[in-house]
């Protein structure tokens, strides 16, 4: 029996709450403590949302509340100036869906909330004291709190990582900034199909929303990394003045960036892959989510990873005794599937910034990869992965289905 008995986490974006819902499921008391200083609506903007993401969800009891909100995406096409390849579909697989990620954001926060989680805003961590039965957060504002175990749910730039380990690595720069909006557009565009495009210059994507809009969204190769709140001091229509420098030729990349007012434009900032984390967690400290693992963007998985994380956690804390056992047999168990799919980011991410020969290549060398890289076969293995929450831990039928 778990001697487990009270957790804080620390941050309240994506796994930070499911791993309060999950743990309290265990029989683990959590609390959620959050820099900001409200719940982190309104921060990034759309994402795509997989079929192994939302049975995570299914497992605390969201993933319904968050298909009300989310657009499901039943075809993905690969288009190559006036050519398009239809990449083929999963058979047996909940299709992608596409959401916001404040809608995300909410869905879990407000889901957690129904279950009595406690959020506390407004406390960014500074430091943590060990003790041999706890750990002690100490924030900001001059307060802090006490719990048999720390969480760090705090995302890509993570204090807790640094607290485990100071030799931790930071996160890669991938070269590419993130930029999104929702347009007005003459351009037809088939319902429920997403648009993965290489343009002249650069990579975008798109596709069409119930309302009549496109939503679309680029990654911009951008020499210079810019956070968020560095990205956003540059004024929008500076940006669509860039993008259209960039997309401008493109069709129909272009037209979408004429057609953007500037008060749509939303601005993400410089997008990043964590470098393997040599070390998950310490003493009565453990990470979870983009704070250990967050794959590019390219793969759409980076949302569904943290909750598998942090569903996968709250099962070990459950069913062993001492939180060091439940770490280690929790990062035996996730460790693997992460690292292979940020494997798999890295590998897209350099089809972004192909060079203008590689482009012309490509829509002839997409079918055929299409056909022998065995993209179904890893896609399927990746999306169509359960966590039995009903099941004793069991670490090898645990990496037999990652």
């Amino acid at each position: 029996m778990s001697t487990t008995r009270t957790a804080l986490i620390i941050g309240g974006g994506v796994a930070g709450p499911v791993a309060a819902t999950a743990l309290q499921m265990a029989g683990i008391e959590a609390a959620v403590y959050e820099a900001y200083p409200g719940p982190a609506y309104n921060i990034g903007s759309t994402l795509g949302f997989a079929a192994n993401g939302l049975a995570a969800l299914d497992v605390i009891g969201a993933g319904d509340a968050l298909r009300r909100v989310a657009l499901p995406m039943p075809t993905m096409a690969m288009a190559f100036g006036h050519k398009t390849v239809e990449m083929p579909g999963l058979t047996g697989i909940e299709p992608l869906q596409i959401i916001d990620r404040s809608d995300l954001h909410q869905v879990l926060h407000d889901h957690a909330v129904a279950a009595g989680i406690r959020f506390e805003y407004g406390k960014r961590l500074v430091r943590v004291e060990e003790h041999p039965d706890g750990v002690t957060a100490h924030f900001a504002d001059g307060t802090s709190a006490t719990a048999d175990i720390l969480i760090g749910a705090d995302g890509i730039k993570s204090t807790v990582r640094t607290l485990i380990d100071p030799n931790a690595p930071a996160a890669d720069y991938t070269g590419m900034l993130g930029f999104g909006a929702y347009t007005e557009s003459a351009f037809d565009v088939p319902p429920e199909t997403m648009y993965f495009t290489f343009g002249k210059k650069a990579y975008y994507l798109y596709s069409a929303m119930p309302d009549g809009r496109v939503g679309w969204g680029v990654n911009l190769p951008y020499k210079q990394y810019l956070s968020t709140a560095e990205a956003r001091r540059v004024p929008n229509e500076e940006w669509l003045r860039i993008l259209l420098d960039t997309y401008g030729e493109d069709s129909p990349g272009g037209d979408f960036v004429r057609d953007t007012k500037p008060e749509n434009l939303v601005c993400v900032g410089g997008l990043h892959i964590m470098p393997p984390v040599p070390t998950w967690y310490r003493g009565r400290m453990v990470l979870v989510g983009d704070s250990v693992h967050a794959p590019s963007n390219s793969t759409g998985q980076g949302a569904s990873q943290a909750i598998e994380s942090a569903v996968q956690l709250a099962r070990c804390l459950r069913d062993f005794n001492d939180p060091a056992t439940a770490f280690a047999a929790y990062e035996r168990i996730r460790r693997p599937r992460v690292e292979r799919i940020a494997a798999r980011g890295a590998k897209i991410n350099h089809t972004k910034t192909l060079g203008p020969v590689m482009r012309r290549m490509m829509p002839l060398v997409m079918p055929l990869f299409a056909k022998t890289s065995k993209f179904e076969e890893i896609m399927v293995r990746e999306q169509s992965y359960t966590i039995d929450w009903a099941a004793p831990v069991n670490e090898r039928a645990e990496l037999t289905r990652a």
